[in-house]
């Protein structure tokens, strides 16, 4: 038995509570308030919900470019690098992100992995040993998901995915898919899919967001993605009202996986309130991959964020939510528990 004391932000409204966190083989036995002198935050650790860690292969290679010369499928900078870096290579550039984003507080990634089967058992062999648990949306033929946790489509406009959309609904696995990142054309097409997942949105309208509100579909914002490659800023407050909602920082070659990171700029740039913030980064990706993380409550698996609540950074902050949401960065984090 293990006992993590401080403020614990605890349940579904992040609630600050003094007092502890009891676990016990993996699991929150308890969360109680009690006296303490401890000046730790105690958070659910972060579930990204949506990354490409191939293209750790290829930091900052992209800067300056567009959309379609950094990253569209099959000629990009993002393809050829992918194409030219051997295994070893891959692996090695995947798992040291992978150590990263344990460090700074993410204990599992909705990752879209390119280049089919190979690809797919290549994250696996990455990720072995560090921590984080990726949830794998496979590419190429639908045979991936032998070794997938899903599909993961490029975008409707770039082919024909009912094989695969057909496979992942007779093998129940989600089916995910950008969708209105360069613009709007490919969003309805995508929506026809019936996907379990939409990414993107940058340039979702009244009229897809209606029909997300209909059919219940979550999606995942890169807000900090989105402004680097200059697509446009997603409608993060409206699909909110219609949809789950949460926060992926996409292609390791252009962002840093930082969760604190994306949160923060998410709560200074859009019109959400930092416990909203907090939950796009936590609860809401957990949610969508089915983990049974994302909350500090009894019963959860114990998969936690320690913060040092009186680091030069976070020393004297009001608020314990804002400061983890807008303040904190990995360097305030003491431990990962997971």
């Amino acid at each position: 038995m293990e006992t993590l004391s401080g403020t614990v932000l605890a349940g579904e409204s992040f609630d600050p509570i003094r007092g502890r966190v009891v676990v016990e083989d993996g699991r929150i036995e308890a969360v109680e308030e009690a006296d303490t002198d401890s000046t730790d935050i105690v958070l659910p650790a972060f579930v990204n919900a949506h990354t490409h860690l191939g293209d750790s292969v290829a930091k900052e290679a992209a800067v300056g470019l567009s959309l379609e010369e950094a990253v569209v499928p099959p000629d990009s900078l993002k393809h050829r690098r992918l194409a030219a870096a051997d295994r070893e290579e891959l692996v090695s550039a995947m798992r040291r992100t992978l150590r990263f984003m344990r460090r700074t507080g993410t204990v599992s990634a909705l990752d879209f992995r390119e280049s089919g089967r190979a690809g797919a058992r290549a994250l696996r062999e990455a990720a072995a040993e560090t921590g984080v648990d990726p949830f794998i949306f496979g590419s190429g033929d639908p045979s991936v998901l032998d070794v997938a946790d899903g599909y993961g489509a490029s975008g409707a406009n770039d082919g024909d995915f009912a094989a695969e959309r057909a496979a992942c609904e007779e093998r129940d696995r989600p089916f995910a898919i950008h969708a209105g990142e360069p613009d709007a054309t490919d969003i309805h097409p995508a929506l026809d899919l019936d996907p379990d997942l939409l990414v993107h949105m940058v340039h979702a309208g009244r009229e897809h967001l209606e029909r997300v509100a209909d059919r219940s579909v979550p999606v995942a914002v890169c807000p900090r993605a989105n402004a680097v490659l200059d697509v446009g800023e997603p409608p993060v407050r409206e699909l909110l009202d219609h949809a789950t909602v949460a926060l992926g920082t996409d292609n390791a070659m252009l962002n840093q996986p930082s969760m604190f990171r994306e949160m923060a700029y998410t709560a200074k740039r859009f019109d959400v309130t930092d416990r909203e913030a907090l939950r796009m980064a936590t609860a809401a990706g957990a949610e969508i991959a089915g983990l049974d993380c994302g909350v500090v409550e009894p019963g959860r698996r114990a998969a936690l964020v320690v913060l040092d609540g009186d680091s030069d950074n976070l020393s004297g902050s009001d608020d314990p939510v804002s400061a983890v949401v807008r303040r904190a960065t990995g360097l305030d984090v003491e431990r990962v528990v997971a």
